[in-house]
């Protein structure tokens, strides 16, 4: 998966934006200030930056501005605010901003936004993620993928497509005959092993498939047994 620079002021929404994009498989990187922003940004060339507007230093418009006059915008960047107009939204688009989000967002629009910039040319090679038993394609990002002749590159990809496995299975059969909690354990770790390969692992989606909330449902997978780490393995 991508590699994602969340650089935001405000504690509490690096750590929601960081917790829903590791649970969809990402690595992310953290910044609260453009400091920490560019160190981040030269140490870990990240696919994706989710870039906050105000902040006490310098705004985040600002900082756009700078990565794109100094040839450094390699990757695309969604702004984030809370008091965001449309006078600012066309300003960060016009040096070079991917998306707009307004605060609080939402976890569709986030997900949306970020898939969405990832499927994007230019910068570094990312694997944009289908679900289980759908080919995760290769996405050209940059050099990483237009190599020299001979590059091995496309056989990378026809190999990952190879290594996909057929996916979770919608109808499966049951042992009836056994007491009604064996039966109805049996069918529940059944029904959540199929949500959770069907969406790459990703507890966040399977919370909102299932009705759950997060909690609960880790709660309810560890009564059952779920092997959690097989699943974010196959979810990768």
């Amino acid at each position: 998966m991508a590699t994602i620079l969340v650089v935001d002021d405000e504690l509490g929404i690096r750590a929601l934006l960081s917790e829903i994009l590791a649970d969809e498989g990402h690595t992310v990187e953290l910044a609260e200030n453009a400091a920490q922003a560019r160190e981040k940004r030269e140490a870990f060339h990240p696919d994706l930056v989710l870039l906050d507007i105000w902040m006490p230093d310098v705004d985040g418009v600002t900082l756009l501005k700078e990565w794109s006059a100094a040839g450094a915008l390699t990757m695309p960047v969604i702004m984030m605010s809370g008091h965001g107009t449309i006078d600012t939204a066309v300003e960060a688009t016009k040096y070079g901003a991917s998306a707009f989000l307004e605060k609080p967002i939402t976890l569709q629009k986030l997900l949306r936004a970020v898939d969405a910039a990832l499927v994007k040319p230019g910068g570094r090679l990312v694997v944009a993620g289908g679900g289980a038993g759908e080919a995760a394609p290769l996405v050209p990002r940059g050099d990483a993928y237009e190599g020299a002749p001979g590059s091995a590159a496309p056989a990378l990809a026809a190999a990952a497509v190879a290594l996909v496995p057929a996916g979770p299975l919608a109808e499966q059969s049951f042992d009836l005959d056994r007491p009604l909690r064996e039966a109805r354990d049996a069918f529940e770790k059944s029904y959540f092993e199929f949500h959770l390969a069907k969406e790459g692992g990703s507890m966040t989606r399977v919370a909102e498939k299932t009705g759950l909330e997060r909690t609960h449902l880790y709660r309810k997978l560890k009564q059952l047994g779920v092997d959690l780490t097989r699943n974010r393995r196959n979810g990768g």
